[in-house]
């Protein structure tokens, strides 16, 4: 792994005039989860900066070393996407500039091979992301060059909504109904770049590097299609809670890392879906949520939570992360995120409220779980909806609330499609008889959450 960083980080920067060494200044324009060129806000803005615009992307050491799986599809996807946009680049005779390392060495080195004047990006509000830009807008202020971050991966941000007493939301209708109201006021503004790209600087640089200059391998998994399917949208709230049917976007993984704009989502939930719009909704107040409880990744938005006394019996997991609990619906959730990445979002919910309820495995197990896994993983609603099926989060679900798996595959996949998919030998005797039973597991979890907040 850091053997093919430093290989890739040696090779040379092929151009077809001489960058560095003209009276010419320069501004990077740096991509993170905004891959793509079109309706980029930073992209945007420093097209008409004045200045010729380098854009680049870093594979950051500090986020690949701590990527366990070496066949991690999300680098997968993350390569594939890049190639395309490097190749979008290319059509306008410029190119995508792809390096390795930690972002704020890699920056300092380009301030100092380049007449550098300013750095662009997209604001990225999770707590590593802050830090890491916090860290190199230090270095470059200390250089004199300027580093600049736009809204891009959201409608509104950090402070922009908030209740009549200046501070967050912690309830997602009232702030859903304050969202609504506040986009009637201020619209929706796009940034198109197609007829500002005679700012980007006309080079060539060296080949992208592989998944195996990565230190990865690909699993040549089909990623969803990055165009909106109106029809789903149009049929959302009729179809959205049955997982044998085609009835959700799956466009979460191109919001992620931005292949797709946020703004024409928006633009065409409005248009289709009300039902639809909320859940788009709930992404952003999941990230305000991160962005001003940044503690909640790793402990209760509700403090009294974290007295639970978890079981986190280590066999019961290893079951449940199989798809061998004996629950059909459980199990079909969980065999489908590891074969394909994805879990629908009713059954995400029957599987992690099992985890936590009945099984009362801490729902931080659980998060981390699906976070090496989703392909759409974000981590502001990956913890946001673990804290939502434990009860332990802002406008949680209750404690007391225990779905029934059995009751649930009843009512979202009546005839089985969804669960003899996944479960071919369900019925027989190589399925699992259920792990525990559901009656005891339920009133075990009241009593345990019940000591919890009586402390």
């Amino acid at each position: 792994m850091l053997a093919a960083g430093f290989r890739i980080s040696r090779l040379s920067i092929k151009m077809n005039q001489n960058i560095g060494h003209t009276s010419d200044s320069y501004a990077i324009f740096w991509h993170r989860r905004d891959l793509r060129m079109n309706d980029n806000t930073g992209l945007h803005h420093a097209l008409l900066s004045g200045l010729k615009v380098i854009p680049l992307f870093i594979f950051d050491t500090d986020i690949l070393s701590k990527i366990d799986d070496r066949g991690d599809a999300r680098v997968e996807f993350i390569v594939k996407q890049l190639d395309q946009l490097r190749q979008a680049y290319q059509r306008y005779g410029g190119d995508l500039l792809l390096k390795i390392g930690k972002p704020v060495r890699v920056l300092d080195e380009l301030q100092e091979q380049f007449n550098l004047k300013a750095i662009y990006t997209n604001t990225d509000y999770e707590p590593y992301a802050r830090q890491r830009d916090q860290e190199v807008a230090d270095m470059l202020k200390s250089k004199g060059v300027g580093f600049q971050s736009f809204k891009d991966q959201v409608i509104f941000e950090k402070d922009e909504i908030l209740k009549s007493d200046g501070s967050p939301y912690t309830v997602f209708t009232p702030y859903m109904k304050k969202w609504k109201e506040k986009l009637l006021t201020t619209g929706i503004r796009r940034y198109p770049t197609e007829n500002l790209m005679q700012a980007i600087i006309h080079a060539r640089f060296d080949p992208s590097p592989s998944l195996a200059d990565l230190g990865f391998y690909g699993l040549n998994l089909k990623f969803p299609d990055p165009k909106l399917d109106r029809r789903i949208i149009f049929n959302y709230e009729k179809n959205r809670d049955y997982p044998a049917l085609d009835g959700t976007s799956r466009l979460g993984i191109h919001l992620r890392f931005g292949t797709l704009s946020i703004r024409f989502l928006v633009e065409e939930a409005e248009r289709l879906s009300q039902l639809w719009l909320n859940e788009l909704i709930w992404r952003e107040f999941f990230m305000q949520i991160l962005y001003h409880f940044p503690h909640t990744v790793y402990k209760a938005f509700k403090p009294a939570f974290d007295n639970i006394r978890w079981l986190n019996d280590e066999h019961l997991f290893e079951a449940w992360r199989r798809g061998q609990t004996g629950y059909p619906m459980v199990d079909a959730g969980l065999r489908e995120l590891l074969s394909t990445g994805f879990m629908h979002n009713r059954v995400r919910m029957v599987v992690a409220s099992f985890l936590c309820k009945h099984l009362l495995t801490d729902w931080r197990i659980g998060e981390a779980w699906f976070a090496s896994q989703l392909l759409d993983f974000e981590q502001a609603s990956n913890v946001g909806n673990w804290q939502w099926a434990a009860g332990s989060g802002c406008d949680a679900a209750p404690y007391f609330r225990v779905f029934n798996p059995s009751l649930q595959a009843e009512r979202f996949d009546p005839q089985e499609k969804y669960i003899r998919k996944w479960i071919p030998e369900l019925g027989t005797s190589d399925y699992p008889k259920p792990v525990v039973d559901h009656d005891f597991a339920r009133k075990r979890a009241i009593e345990a959450y019940k000591k919890a907040l009586s402390v």
